[in-house]
């Protein structure tokens, strides 16, 4: 018998099933609780360092406090047992380490940077459950810590750094940290405007569906020689289809798909544009009479290109609202890519 088997050890289950970025955010839950209780957890933080984590891309600022409140309530009522065995049963192979990796961000102390030696035996315990080699849990600690002190560090360096600036015109203008573009904020704040950034890239989502992406990649003169031997259209297909879609999307969104690929080359425009179908990957949801949020259909459009020696992927998306049945998907794809080449239009490109 241990500490910890009221959690890792529970017979206890509950009806609904969590995915997989559902299971990440349910071990910070738990582990907060269990390092902090759950009267003095706090939602808002706790969503806003899970942010970070890549697995959220795909998350709005109130989907994830959302499904942060939603946890929070299921512990409450049926436990952390049971809140522990969805999450066991809803995380993948391919996120469990964002799992551990959730579990040890809540248990450094902010200073140090260290895990206290009264919270080591939970950790183990997680690590087990996880069935995680010692290994690999050693490698995520080490890999945290090493994340938050470069995030601390580029805190202090950009220290200066305004994302948001105003022109002469009164108008917001948001700037890449690396100063490679800069872009009119393309949303309204009354319809819940906001702006997701970090290191690599920016969005700009809002309540009504509206989706917004760049990101962004300098090219080193390898890869820029690596283009020039394989084609654009090769090298692009690569970038999109074989990585930035199952590691962006479809890891996220298991139903997610490829429908549609286009590549132009002309004297004015040269870019790769692939159409993606979401089953129930929206970034907004829609929500049954029980309260529970059911995420809508949507249709992704990506289109990457080559500027001043950096890489783009530019995205937008279209949810479909009450039943809303999409046209042809040469359609979808071309009213999306429209949307896209019109905001690319409004963003002014620098050399890095």
């Amino acid at each position: 018998m241990t500490k910890y088997d009221y959690i890792f050890k529970s017979p206890e289950i509950i009806e609904e099933s969590l995915n997989q970025e559902e299971a990440v955010a349910a071990i910070a839950v738990i582990t907060t609780i269990v390092d902090s209780g759950i009267e003095d957890i706090d939602a808002e933080s706790l969503a806003d360092i899970l942010w970070e984590f890549e697995i959220f891309d795909e998350y709005s600022e109130e989907e994830m406090l959302e499904t942060i409140d939603r946890l929070i309530e299921i512990a409450e009522k049926t436990g952390l047992g049971a809140l522990f065995n969805a999450a066991n049963a809803g995380i993948s192979d391919e996120v469990v380490l964002d799992g551990f990796a959730a579990g040890v961000i809540m248990l450094l102390e902010a200073e140090d940077l260290i895990i206290p030696a009264d919270k080591k035996p939970y950790l183990k315990e997680l690590q087990i459950a996880l069935e995680l080699e010692d290994e690999e849990a050693e490698e995520i600690v080490k890999e945290v810590i090493a994340a938050i002190e470069a995030g601390d560090e580029q805190e202090y360096i950009d220290e200066e750094y305004e994302p948001v600036i105003f022109n002469e015109s009164g108008e917001q203008i948001y700037q890449s940290p690396f100063g490679n573009f800069t872009v009119p904020i393309p949303l309204d704040s009354e319809a819940g405007g906001r702006i997701q950034s970090q290191e690599g890239m920016v969005g700009f989502s809002d309540d009504l569906g509206t989706l917004l992406r760049i990101d962004y990649y300098p090219l080193s003169p390898e890869q820029i020689d690596d283009i020039e031997f394989q084609g654009e259209e090769t090298y692009f297909h690569q970038i999109l289809v074989d990585k930035y879609v199952p590691q962006a999307i479809i890891s996220n969104v298991p139903g997610a798909e490829v429908k549609y690929t286009e590549y132009l080359q002309d004297s004015l425009e040269r870019y790769y544009y692939v159409l993606v179908d979401m089953p129930k990957g929206s970034t907004i949801s829609k929500h049954e009479n029980n309260g529970n949020g059911i995420r809508l259909d949507a249709y992704r459009g990506l289109l990457s290109f080559v500027n001043s020696e950096c890489l783009y992927i530019v995205s937008s998306q279209r949810s479909f609202l009450n039943g809303e049945t999409p046209s042809s998907v040469k359609e979808e794809a071309e009213k999306i890519k429209q949307t896209i080449l019109a905001f690319v239009k409004t963003i002014e490109f620098t050399e890095i």
